[in-house]
């Protein structure tokens, strides 16, 4: 079930937005927002239908070409429809807000620091022949046992409202992934890694960290369809936001997935030239993708299915086209789509992955706007893709800065 959000800081930050917008097609769009915050009821609007206005932000903002104002947008989306903390907006947009986050997690800092020296002159205490090792030992066991403590209601307890709980729980998931980045082998390497850090170019490590979450996207989305219980939800999932994995023609994924009333895309995608690009996904584990009668392979009937699914939304964009180009600013005209559908590991009666390839380069050849591939063929060309921007980048910084 969704929980919605709104408040009176998400109003503040839409309206100083509205100020950074240039185009007049995304201020109307914020206009929107704006009235359905601003109208009866004194909730800002909480409710999908302010998620929806959010999301139409961002969408217009993508097609400006503004992807700083359309992340922007939505990350609002993503609170409004309880998928993100207020906290983590306020870090991003609102800078008297960061001050007091950081200034808080500053006596965090301090007051873990003043328990520890206590917890240090107790063990010491109890035994003054203590060594570093009984020291970390001590802390590690503290560390264990941290479920179990509780702060207590006594006076001189301290007593956390939910907002500090949920700014612990994020704490918390925020050290977890840094307990999982990779650490200097000896205290040299890390002076050595603090050195290389110091001139580094902020370009050059804003390319990697892509890099590196591309990679990771990419591994969960391989690990997702390595099972064969993943359904379309979870592979859509893997996919969100992801629009590189199918190449460099698209420069975004929309944020809006309907367009008419009865149809609801799975990833659309923008191409350079403005027009729309389906994507409709479909599960991995699909044993008759390709079959064999009477000595020909061919599709079977789940890959035919969605293809005319995939037809059924293309037809839909092409009657519809004016008044989507007049409301969304999408061009539906000839759109395309692309079919995923499949993997050849799964895929039964003796038909080897050649044999599935084959039988689909044989089948697009015969299409003019939709495509069928499987996630093999997915997951191979996107690591080619990924292997190609790692050595271009290896190579650029094996370069010699020229003077």
């Amino acid at each position: 079930m969704t929980t919605f959000r709104s408040s009176f800081t998400l109003w503040r930050m839409v309206r100083a937005a509205r100020e950074l917008a240039e185009e007049a097609l995304v201020r109307r769009r914020i206009d929107a927002v704006l009235d359905v915050m601003e109208g009866p009821g004194g909730k800002y609007g909480k409710g999908r239908p302010l998620v929806d206005a959010l999301n139409d932000v961002a969408q217009e903002a993508i097609l400006c070409g503004d992807f700083d104002l359309a992340q922007r947008f939505q990350r609002f989306a993503a609170y409004a429809g309880g998928e993100m903390f207020l906290e983590i907006l306020e870090h991003y947009y609102d800078e008297d807000a960061r001050r007091r986050h950081e200034e808080g997690m500053r006596r965090w800092a301090a007051l873990g620091a003043d328990r520890a020296v206590a917890a240090l002159d107790v063990l010491c205490r109890e035994n003054p022949d203590a060594t570093a090792a009984d020291a970390r030992d001590f802390f590690r066991g503290i560390a264990r046992s941290v479920d179990h403590m509780a702060l207590g209601k006594g006076e001189g307890g301290i007593q956390l409202s939910g907002r500090d709980v949920r700014r612990l729980q994020q704490y918390g998931h925020m050290e977890t992934v840094l307990r999982n980045l990779p650490r200097p082998a000896s205290a040299e390497a890390a002076l050595m890694l603090d050195d290389a850090l110091a001139d580094v170019d902020a370009g050059m490590l804003a390319q990697l960290l892509e890099l590196r979450a591309r990679q990771a996207g990419l591994a969960a989305l391989s690990a997702a369809v390595d099972d064969p219980e993943s359904s379309e939800s979870v592979l859509h999932g893997c996919l969100k936001n992801q629009e590189w994995i199918f190449g460099g023609a698209y420069v975004a994924e929309l944020a809006r997935r309907q367009y008419t009333p009865d149809t609801i895309l799975d990833i659309p995608l923008l191409r350079g030239d403005g027009s729309l690009h389906v994507v409709e996904l479909k599960r991995a584990n699909i044993k008759n993708l390709v079959i064999r009668d009477s000595g020909h392979l061919m599709l079977g009937a789940p890959a035919h299915r969605a293809v005319s699914q995939a037809q059924n939304y293309l037809r839909a964009m092409d009657e519809n086209r004016p008044s989507i180009l007049a409301e969304h600013g999408v061009d539906t005209r000839r759109a395309s789509a692309t079919v995923v559908i499949g993997h050849p590991r799964y895929v039964t009666g003796g038909i080897t992955a050649h044999e599935v390839a084959e039988t689909l380069r044989t089948y697009n050849t015969h299409q003019g706007r939709i495509e069928v591939i499987t996630y093999g063929a997915l997951l191979e060309s996107a690591a080619r893709m990924l292997a190609l921007s790692s050595a271009r980048q290896d190579t650029d910084s094996d370069e010699e800065p020229t003077t």
